[in-house]
């Protein structure tokens, strides 16, 4: 029974209520007015028979009349409700009454605001997350190629280290090996200026020993001169011995004549000597020049070898250095790399936001709102 009457309009359920009603009444008059003609009172059930039809036409008008007045604003609100179903949310509803049907009609009209209101927010904020999603698919555009390029950069310059590494490695082995070198020089020269001592010292000892020598002549040329005046006075003495001092004679001139060529021989030695005392003392200023000469080289190759030493030491901390910063090169094109990665997956999801932006925005096309 319920179902048959859900399968009934309002209206007609109504209309069909008052014509019951009407015929419920016209029954009971019809009833009342038998049962008083049979009681022989033909007016009283006349009276009933017309009170009673005049009800079952009342109510069949008023029935009729409460069709009307709930028909058409159901009937309307049906069509408002089908045209904010399709999407119309222009469609004003109108609440006139004060009765149950004006109610919801209200209550209809608030929400459909209410869903508009909503549906140009939506718009706005769809049309706001495709602008959002452009620019981050610009952005991780622009990105990408600066990562990329960073990327290219990051790796020449790894490569680049890797050759500066290699270069200051060679010069710190050919820094110690300079040193090597230097050290070496420095220990040849040391023995050097220790032979350079030795002569001076063996040239000192030559000059100390011209010296002596000179003495010497001195002393021999003194004998001689002694000599050639004792032979001269002897040849004197063997003059005035006549015949008999004549072999003495001989002898003593043969001793003068050697004491001469002794005092010449002498003169000659020291002359020679000096030559060489002159030439020895020339020498030993050479040899002491050379000395001096010889510690500034040593005191220079030991400045150089410290230099050497220090750039040896620098190439090293260098390397070191260099390798440090190959390393953070190394870690930077990681970190890069991983940039690169997360810059595509923020391109896809910027890519989906947007998909999924235009389906929304597609979605919010089919309601009819006016900003």
């Amino acid at each position: 029974m319920i179902d048959l009457l859900r399968r009934i309009s309002l209206c007609n359920r109504v209309l069909y209520l008052s014509f019951g009603m009407a015929a419920l009444l016209l029954g009971i008059g019809g009833y009342g007015a038998t049962r008083l003609q049979a009681g022989n009172d033909p007016a009283a059930a006349m009276a009933v028979l017309v009170i009673a039809t005049g009800g079952a036409s009342l109510g069949v008008f008023l029935g009729w009349m409460m069709r009307l007045s709930i028909k058409d604003p159901v009937e309307d609100t049906i069509q408002a409700m089908i045209r904010i179903a399709h999407g119309d949310l222009e469609t004003k509803v109108s609440s006139p009454g004060r009765d149950e049907i004006s109610w919801l009609r209200s209550e209809m009209n608030g929400m459909r605001k209410k869903l508009r209101t909503m549906v140009l927010e939506v718009r706005s904020s769809v049309d706001s997350v495709a602008t959002a999603a452009d620019e981050i698919a610009r952005g991780n555009s622009d990105l990408s190629a600066r990562t990329e390029s960073q990327a290219a950069a990051l790796q020449q310059t790894s490569s680049s280290m890797n050759h500066l590494a290699d270069t200051v490695r060679s010069n710190a082995q050919h820094a110690s090996g300079a040193s090597d070198e230097v050290r070496q020089a420095s220990d040849v020269a040391q023995r050097g200026g220790k032979l350079m001592s030795d002569v001076e010292k063996r040239m000192q000892d030559i000059h100390t020993s011209a010296n002596r020598i000179n003495e010497i002549i001195g002393v021999i040329d003194g004998i001689a001169f002694q000599t050639n005046i004792l032979a001269l006075n002897a040849a004197v003495e063997a003059a005035r011995a006549g015949e008999q001092g004549r072999g003495f004679a001989v002898v003593a001139a043969e001793v003068r004549s050697l004491a001469q060529r002794c005092a010449a021989a002498a003169r000659e030695v020291k002359t020679l000597i000096g030559d060489s005392s002159d030439k020895v003392d020339a020498g030993a200023a050479l040899v002491g020049e050379a000395g001096k000469t010889m510690q500034e080289l040593l005191q220079r190759i030991s400045r150089v070898s410290g230099m050497v030493t220090d750039i040896a030491h620098a190439g090293s901390s260098q390397s070191d250095g260099i390798g440090q910063v190959h390393a953070a090169v190394a870690q930077i094109d990681d970190v890069t790399q991983q940039n690169a990665a997360l810059v595509e997956e923020a391109a896809a999801a910027a890519q989906s936001l947007r998909e999924q932006a235009g389906r929304l925005s597609q979605t919010m096309s089919a309601f009819q709102v006016v900003a």
